[in-house]
């Protein structure tokens, strides 16, 4: 049975807002056939990465995050799963609304502790949205749910075992032009545009991304497509957007809306991906 277990296929260990794992059918004509290292700058849940690692794993990746707290979750589940598998099975033992909120509020400073932290809040908060405050908090109320799957050890294993051929950075976005070459692969999921008033959910961290970040991010992506890149980006589906990557080839495809405080408002809506050939 352990044999077995060790080629189960990797997927996502945290929720995150706009994960494209249910997307990746729609992905998957978009990606380059020929590439030499994958970059993803904007981590986030990191399925685009953990599929194409399972599918090109002679293949090199480097990943990123201007997120410390993500990026070390990560670091942790590479380095000392089996660590962060313990402490994981320790919060699901003690699950109740007072624990969730008095390690919501504690500041751990050992990494291990950290990552665990991370993961439980991920799993138990409500709609696993991932959100801090101007002072780098995490604030999110607790979820409603019956039995949360806190800790999966398998798929934490199975992803540890191919985290262990990436290079996992604290990076702003802008970075990857120190590192990308002609002919790597450069994905950019960023804090999408808010296409309403009422979607105005532009970072899942203290550091905003507005409209001001999506044209700096527009001039990264132009410079490693002169660069001989390969560079995919996604994002909303709005007249900014639009008008921004304008003279790129512009593909839709239809998602599904899971982070809305309306559940009536949850649903089936597009969203661009973005090719610099």
């Amino acid at each position: 049975m352990q044999r077995g277990r060790e080629h189960l296929k990797a997927r996502p260990f945290l929720k995150w807002a706009g994960g494209k794992w249910g997307l990746l059918s729609q992905y998957e004509p978009f990606f380059p056939r020929d590439w030499g290292t994958y970059h993803e700058p904007f981590l986030g849940g990191g399925a685009v990465f953990f599929h194409l690692a399972q599918v090109y794993p002679e293949r090199g990746f480097v990943l990123s995050d201007i997120n410390a707290d993500l990026v070390n979750a990560y670091c942790c589940v590479r380095d000392r799963v089996e660590e962060v598998v313990a402490l994981l099975a320790y919060h699901q033992a003690h699950h109740s609304r007072d624990y969730y909120y008095a390690l919501r509020a504690s500041k751990p400073v050992d990494p291990v502790q950290r990552a665990a932290r991370l993961i439980y809040l991920n799993k138990t908060c409500y709609n696993g949205l991932y959100r801090e405050n101007a002072s780098g908090e995490f604030n999110v109320p607790l979820g409603r749910y019956r039995n949360p799957r806190i800790c999966d050890a398998d798929n934490l294993r199975a992803a540890s075992r191919v985290l262990q051929r990436a290079k996992i950075l604290v990076q702003s976005f802008e970075q990857v032009l120190e590192r990308a070459q002609p002919g790597d692969f450069v994905y950019l999921d960023p804090p999408y545009y808010p296409v309403s008033e009422t979607s105005s959910f532009t970072a899942y961290s203290q550091y905003a991304f507005g409209q001001a970040e999506q044209i700096r991010l527009r001039e990264v992506f132009g410079i490693l497509a002169d660069r001989g890149v390969h560079v995919l980006l996604s994002n909303s589906d709005c007249p900014f957007v639009r008008e921004l990557y304008r003279g790129y080839p512009i593909h839709t495809i239809v998602a599904s809306r899971a982070i809305n405080c309306h559940g009536r408002k949850r649903g089936p809506v597009t969203e661009v991906l973005v090719l610099s050939r």
